[in-house]
């Protein structure tokens, strides 16, 4: 569909109409009129003998370039659909104190860190992408979106806190997914949850809980166990045994329709979004196309001059 950006512009069109009229009126009015001209040699030289319809082409030409460039002015353009990819992955990382513990090298939490940086640069850069951390509490760290970078910062700067709230950031993460704009779409983006923690919640909401939510939404959670049973960490000066809550982690992905890893590692990763599907959405975009308005209507106005030339020998 052609729109102008600048209508008003559009009232340069009618000179160039009012021009065309009068030719027209013109061509009918000379057919009333006998023209008396006793030199009939040089009548021949003046009109040559068959120029008949021709002598209208590069009239026509002439006006048509005229009345687009007129119309260029007014700033023609269309209105295309452009895709937009709304498959969208939430990355929920645990920042408990347990994931201080060295059983996993250098620790539980930097190599959930260097798991989920790999993740993020293997992950299509079509894909939208947020960041949840979780101890006591869920915080959206970096809303969806397809700015790699900004995610790789909320990343590297995630720090320990007290607690393991497991649910929430579920419930977090599906809250974070409903603000991905439906761009046209009908329903909600396909979405998924990797959630990188060692497991076990003592806060907020249960996983039971979250498990449900995430399957009315549609939307499967992975989890990935960090840890191994025999993990320690020094909380206060004093050492306490932290092991992976295994169970807990894998019924939340399979009641989710998830997959579930003990290790974290590039080609496990790669397994949670290589069976994603993708949503296109449409949104509208207006682009010019004044150049090609004149370009046409230089096109035309070389027609014009050539056939004049031709057949007159003169400019139009």
């Amino acid at each position: 569909m052609i729109r102008f950006l600048e209508p008003w512009w559009l009232l340069a069109v009618l000179p160039v109409l009012a021009m065309a009229g009068v030719y027209v009126w013109r061509q009918f009015r000379r057919r009333t009129y006998a023209m008396r001209f006793t030199n009939v040699d040089l009548l021949r030289t003046l009109a040559p003998k068959g120029l008949g319809w021709r002598r209208h082409v590069s009239a026509v030409a002439f006006l048509l370039s005229l009345f687009l460039l007129g119309a260029a002015l007014a700033r023609p353009s269309v209105d295309k659909q452009e895709p937009l990819e709304r498959a969208t992955v939430m990355l929920a990382i645990d920042v408990s104190l347990s994931m201080d513990a060295d059983d996993v090298a250098p620790n539980r939490l930097e190599a959930a860190q260097e798991a989920a940086k790999a993740f993020v640069n293997e992950l299509p850069v079509t894909y939208n992408l947020g960041l949840v951390s979780f101890a006591k509490a869920a915080n959206v760290l970096v809303s969806p979106t397809k700015d790699r970078s900004e995610v790789i910062a909320g990343i590297d700067g995630l720090t320990l806190a007290e607690a393991t709230a497991t649910g929430e950031a579920v419930f977090t993460s599906l809250d974070a997914i409903r603000t991905v704009p439906s761009d046209g779409a009908n329903g909600a983006p396909p979405a998924r949850i990797v959630l990188l923690s060692d497991g076990y919640r003592t806060s907020g909401r249960s996983t039971e809980d979250a498990a449900t939510a995430a399957e009315a939404a549609n939307v499967p959670v992975s989890t990935i166990a960090f840890g191994t049973d025999t993990g320690v960490v020094n909380i206060q000066g004093e050492n306490k045994l932290v092991p992976v809550d295994r169970q807990s982690l894998q019924q939340l992905a399979e009641s989710t329709e998830g997959y579930y890893y003990e290790a974290a590692s590039l080609g496990e990763l790669k397994k949670v979004y290589e069976d994603m599907g993708s949503s296109i959405g449409h949104r509208v975009e207006s682009r010019e196309v004044t150049q090609w308005y004149a370009g046409v209507a230089l096109l035309f106005g070389l027609v014009a001059a050539a056939l004049s030339l031709l057949w007159t020998s003169r400019l139009p």
